[in-house]
C-alpha cells in the first residue's frame, strides 16, 4: 500500500490502553502501518484529500489471532464426529492422513481455512501441521499473516520417516520465508506422548538458537496424563520441566488438566497457553481452568483447533464460549469480561507468538491488521457496550471488513483475493476422495 487511507468507525477499540473505547475517531493507515488515531475532525483537517472509509455503525478492533489450528484439516470437517480424542486420532484422522496427505491436500485445505477465517475477522493464525511450507504459500495467497510449524513425531507418516526427518522439514523453508513480515516459523512437537526425550532436546536446542516459538499439545486428556505416568513415572508437565522445556518460547495448547502447582509453575516460567474450548468439549477432553491461569498471571490466548475437531474456525464464537464456560464453572459472573476476552483473542495471542510489537492492538506504528464488525442489525440493538456486543450479540456474520498490513481482504463480506466458488469446487473434489475407500 503506497497511499494513505482513513477509516472512521463509530467505535474504535484499540486494546491498548486497556479497557478503552474511542468514539468518532479516525485511524490513518500509511504504507501498511497505523500512522495515527485521531478525532474525526482533527484527522480530516490534517489529512485533506486522503480517501476515507466511513463505517457509521461499526466497531473497529485489532484483527483476531487464532492461536492454534490445523488449517489443512478443514477438508476433514465433520468426518469423524462424536468420538473421543484417541479414537478420533487412531481410527479416523491418522488413517485418512495416511491415504490422502499431500502438498495438494495441505494447500487446498489451508486455502479453504483462510477464507473462513478472514470472513470470521481473523487476520493471523498459528498452525501446526505437515507441509507447513505449502500452508505458508496458501496463507500468503490469501493475504493473511501466519505462524507455522511442521508437526514433529517419532513415527513415520507419508510426510516423514522419523523425528530427524520431521525436524529437517521444519527447518527447510527458513530462507524462503525469511524476508516476509507476514510469516513466522515455529517448531511444533505434537505432544509428550508422541515425542521422545532425545527429540525434545534437539527441538529446544534449535528453538533457543533460532529464537523460534514452540507449539505443543499438553495435558489435553486424562488418558494422556495416565500414559505419561505409566511410561515416565510422572505427569507430562513434570517430565517437560525436567527436560528444561517449559519457558517463554513455549505455547502449550489445551492444558485442560492442570493442578494448582502446575498453574503456578507455568506462571513462574512464563509458559503461554492456547485455549481451545470447543474442541476440548467436542472431544470430551474437559474444561481448562482458564480463570485460575489468568489469575496466576499466565498469558492465555484463544485458538479454535482444527475444523476436524471443532468444526468451525470462528474466533468470535470460540471466545464467547471460553467466557461462558469460565463463568459457569467458577460461579463468577464477572469471569472473562468483555475487554479481557478481546485481549485474549488479540494481544495475548500476539505476545505468545512474539509478535506483540507488530500486531494485537491498534497503536501507531503497528501493522494495520484490523477487523470491522457491523452492529447495525436488529439482532444487535440497542448497543450499550460495543465490546460486549462483539461476542455476546454479534457473530462472524457481522464481520464486514478485514485488513492485513493495510490491505483490504474482506470488503462488505466479499473476499477480495479469493473466489468462493472455486474453493467450494475444490472442497467437493476432496469430499469425493475421502468418501471413496
Amino acid at each position: 500500500m503506497t497511499t494513505p487511507q482513513m477509516i472512521s468507525p463509530r467505535w474504535l477499540v484499540p486494546v491498548e490502553p486497556k479497557n478503552s473505547v474511542l468514539e468518532n475517531h479516525t485511524l490513518v493507515v500509511d504504507q501498511g502501518r497505523i500512522l495515527a488515531i485521531l478525532p474525526v475532525d482533527v484527522a480530516r483537517g490534517r489529512f485533506t484529500g486522503v480517501p476515507e472509509l466511513v463505517l457509521p455503525d461499526h466497531v473497529l478492533i485489532p484483527g483476531l489471532i487464532n492461536l492454534h489450528t490445523h488449517a489443512a484439516m478443514t477438508l476433514m470437517r465433520g468426518l469423524a464426529d462424536d468420538t473421543p480424542l484417541m479414537t478420533w486420532l487412531t481410527d479416523h484422522i491418522w488413517p485418512n492422513e495416511a491415504r490422502h496427505l499431500s502438498e495438494a491436500y495441505v494447500f487446498d485445505g489451508t486455502e479453504l481455512a483462510t477464507a473462513e477465517m478472514i470472513r470470521s475477522g481473523t487476520t493471523c493464525f498459528a498452525d501446526m501441521y505437515f507441509y507447513h511450507d505449502v500452508a505458508a504459500r496458501a496463507a500468503l495467497k490469501s493475504g493473511m499473516r501466519a505462524a507455522l510449524g511442521g508437526a514433529i513425531l517419532e513415527f513415520p507418516t507419508p510426510y516423514a520417516a522419523d523425528a530427524e526427518a520431521y525436524i529437517e522439514k521444519c527447518l527447510a523453508p527458513r530462507n524462503e520465508f525469511a524476508n516476509d513480515s507476514r510469516l513466522k516459523l515455529m517448531l511444533a512437537p505434537h505432544a509428550p506422548y508422541t515425542v521422545s526425550d532425545k527429540t525434545f532436546a534437539r527441538i529446544f536446542t534449535i528453538a533457543a538458537e533460532a529464537d523460534y516459538p514452540v507449539m505443543m499439545h499438553i495435558h489435553e486428556t486424562l488418558d494422556e496424563i495416565s500414559q505419561g505416568e505409566r511410561e515416565f513415572g510422572c505427569r507430562p508437565i513434570a517430565r517437560l520441566e525436567k527436560l528444561g522445556i517449559l519457558g517463554p518460547n513455549l505455547i502449550a495448547v489445551h492444558c485442560v488438566h492442570l493442578t494448582p502447582l502446575e498453574i503456578d509453575l507455568y506462571a513462574k516460567l512464563g509458559v503461554h497457553v492456547a485455549h481451545c474450548p470447543a474442541s476440548n468439549l467436542k472431544l470430551a477432553s474437559g474444561i481448562a481452568p482458564v480463570s485460575a491461569m489468568l489469575k496466576a498471571g499466565i498469558n492465555v490466548g484463544i485458538g479454535t483447533d482444527g475444523a476436524a475437531s471443532n468444526n468451525r474456525l470462528d474466533m468470535l464464537g470460540e471466545t464467547r464460549l471460553a467466557s461462558l464456560l469460565q463463568k459457569g464453572t467458577t460461579g463468577d459472573a464477572a469471569a472473562l469480561p468483555a475487554h479481557q476476552k478481546l485481549e485474549m483473542a488479540t494481544l495475548n495471542a500476539a505476545k505468545a507468538l512474539g509478535w506483540q510489537d507488530e500486531i494485537g492492538s491498534l497503536v501507531a506504528g503497528k501493522a494495520a491488521d484490523m477487523t470491522a464488525i457491523d452492529l447495525s442489525s436488529i439482532e444487535t440493538q440497542p448497543v450499550y457496550d460495543p465490546v460486549s456486543h462483539i461476542f455476546h450479540a454479534a457473530g462472524r456474520e457481522s464481520v464486514s471488513h478485514v485488513w492485513v498490513n493495510g490491505e483490504l481482504l474482506l470488503d462488505n463480506r466479499a473476499l477480495i483475493r479469493q473466489d468462493l466458488n472455486e474453493l467450494k469446487t475444490k472442497a467437493a473434489i476432496w469430499q469425493q476422495r475421502f468418501a471413496s475407500k
